[in-house]
Order: C-alpha cells, then sequence, then structure tokens
C-alpha cells in the first residue's frame, strides 16, 4: 500500500485524537494528590494542569526527537505504520481509562509502533540502541521515583518534627499548589513531546525528508490537544491514585509531586520519554511507605504494576494485528 497524503492526514488526526486521551487520561498524574489532600477543588486543579501542560509542551523536543527518529529507521515505516501504532495506542487508552487502570500512554504508543514497524519492515527496523535506552528509562525512572519520594518525605519529617502540625499544614497547603504546578508543567513537557515525535516521523518519511525537525505548528497542536484533554480530566484514575492507593496529607502530596516532577524534567532534558503514570504511582507509594509499609494499599499498587507490564506486549501485539489487517484488506 502506498502512502498518499490523505494517509498522512489520517496519522496527523489520529495522533491528535491520541494527544487528547492522554491529556485525559493523564489528568491525574499532575493534580490527582492535589485533588485528594483537598489542597485544590477539581475544577482549579485541572484548569490549572491544562494551562501548564500546554507551557509545558513548549519547553523541547529532545523527546520528540528521540521518539521520532530513535526507536525505528523512520526510511523503512510508512503511513499504515503509525496509523496502527496509534490505533492501538488509542485502544488500549480508552480500555484502561474505562477500568480506571492508571497505565503508560508512553508504553502503549513506543511498543505499538514498535510491533506496527515489525509488521510492516521486519525486526530489522529496530533500533537496538534506542530501544535498549527507553526501556532503560521507562524501567528504572519508577524505582528511581520511589526511593527518592521516599527519602523526600524522611527529609520532610525531619525538619518539621518540633513544628505543630496546623503549621505543618498551613506550610504544605500552599507549597502543594506549587508542586503541582510543577508536576503540570513537566507532564507537559515529557508526554505532549511523545506526539510531537509521532506526527514528524510521520512528515519525514512522507516527505523524505533529510533530518529529524519538529516544526512549529506540529508543537502547537500537541500542545493545544494535550491541554484539551487535560481540561476534561479522568476522574477515575485520579480516584485510584488520589484515595485508594494511600491515604495523602499536604505534605505527601508535595513530597509525591515535587519528586515526580523532578525525575520527568531532568528525563526529558537528556530526551527520554518516560510514563509520567510510573513516576507519580512510585512516589506516592515512596512517600506512604516513609510513614509505614501498611500505609500503603500494596494490593491496588499491584494492580497497577500488573497493568504497567501487560501494556508492552499487548500493545505491540495489538499494533501488528492491526497493521496487517490494513495491508491485507488494502
Amino acid at each position: 500500500m502506498h502512502d498518499t497524503f490523505p494517509l498522512l492526514v489520517c496519522v496527523i488526526v489520529l495522533a491528535t485524537v491520541f494527544d487528547f486521551i492522554n491529556g485525559f487520561h493523564d489528568t491525574a498524574n499532575a493534580i490527582a494528590t492535589s485533588v485528594s489532600t483537598r489542597v485544590l477543588s477539581p475544577k482549579i486543579a485541572v484548569s490549572m494542569a491544562a494551562i501548564l501542560n500546554i507551557a509545558g509542551a513548549f519547553a523541547g523536543t529532545a523527546v520528540a526527537k528521540m521518539v521520532g527518529s530513535g526507536l525505528v529507521e523512520t526510511a523503512s515505516i510508512t503511513q499504515v505504520t503509525v496509523v496502527s501504532a496509534l490505533l492501538s495506542a488509542i485502544i488500549w487508552d480508552l480500555i484502561t481509562w474505562y477500568f480506571g487502570l492508571p497505565t503508560s500512554s508512553s508504553h502503549a504508543i513506543l511498543s505499538s509502533l514498535v510491533g506496527a514497524a515489525i509488521a510492516t519492515s521486519g525486526t530489522g527496523v529496530i533500533i537496538q540502541k534506542g530501544v535498549y535506552k527507553i526501556l532503560g528509562g521507562l524501567f528504572l525512572s519508577p524505582i528511581v521515583g520511589l526511593v527518592l519520594g521516599f527519602f523526600l518525605m524522611q527529609l520532610l519529617i525531619l525538619m518539621f518534627k518540633r513544628s505543630s502540625p496546623a503549621l505543618v499544614s498551613k506550610i504544605f497547603n500552599r507549597s502543594q499548589i506549587a508542586s503541582a504546578a510543577y508536576m503540570a508543567f513537566s507532564h507537559g513537557n515529557n508526554d505532549a513531546q511523545k506526539t510531537m515525535g509521532i506526527i514528524t516521523m510521520a512528515l519525514v518519511s512522507y516527505y523524505k525528508l533529510p533530518d529529524f525537525h519538529v516544526p512549529l505548528w506540529v508543537i502547537v497542536l500537541c500542545a493545544s490537544a494535550m491541554g484539551l484533554g487535560t481540561a476534561f480530566g479522568g476522574w477515575k484514575i485520579i480516584k485510584t491514585l488520589g484515595v485508594k492507593l494511600v491515604s495523602l496529607k499536604p505534605i505527601h502530596g508535595f513530597a509525591a509531586e515535587a519528586s515526580a516532577a523532578t525525575v520527568i524534567e531532568v528525563a526529558s532534558h537528556f530526551g527520554l520519554p518516560l510514563s509520567t503514570t510510573h513516576i507519580i504511582s512510585s512516589t506516592i507509594m515512596g512517600v506512604g511507605a516513609s510513614k509505614r509499609l501498611s500505609a500503603v494499599r500494596w494490593g491496588v499498587g499491584g494492580n497497577i504494576v500488573l497493568a504497567w507490564l501487560i501494556t508492552l506486549p499487548v500493545c505491540a501485539v495489538l499494533a501488528w494485528l492491526i497493521c496487517k489487517a490494513i495491508m491485507l484488506f488494502s
């Protein structure tokens, strides 16, 4: 099946839809803890997250370049490859949203891209160095987040152990607004760039461009779609992260958000596409464990981890099947 301009348009539309669903699905990453601690009302929290997600999307393109040119050989893929990957990721995001599972949109789109690329051109299309780098970041970052959340919470406990509960609440009621804003900005920075990378990959493939450069209109489009999706919110996942996983107070919310946002910002600087869902989930568990291990509802955490683990193979296979089906019936 030869690439056509309508197929390129289809890629851009589907990528925009995926970006919207990503924002919708991952609203909880930035604001779940702030809502659960009652520092921010849901309406204010969602509005703030939407604006800062848009701002974060303009912060750089290093992640976009890694997604678009560091995972698979751009010259060996087609628009059908990208369409299949996007359809797979969208389907998986909607299924996990329906069941309230905070799975990774990053895992979904990256594994879908690999599965669709293999269906198109075989395993030789995969850039092994890029795969190892991305997988290393995806799997190690939750561990870093858990440890950082644990130790930051321990440090805060040490710093404020002689302070009254009323003073601590007053300080972190305000501080958590800043940490939620920091988290929302970092989410937009890392996650919106993944869709920028997908669209630019399609442009490079279609127009046979000599280098990988993210156009300004792609940045604006992805930032807007991410912000709009965030504005609609994903309340089922907010409930899972902010209520079911661990009981939080403002100081805990601050520690979880600040830890998660820091990990994401460092990764974005080095062009690593992380799962913001994994990071905030792991920092919440780390913060909860700093009180006592029983403070974390490990059964809920186990279900989240299980959902993480099945995302990679399920999305890769789903994208492979979709790609083969399109090629067969076309």
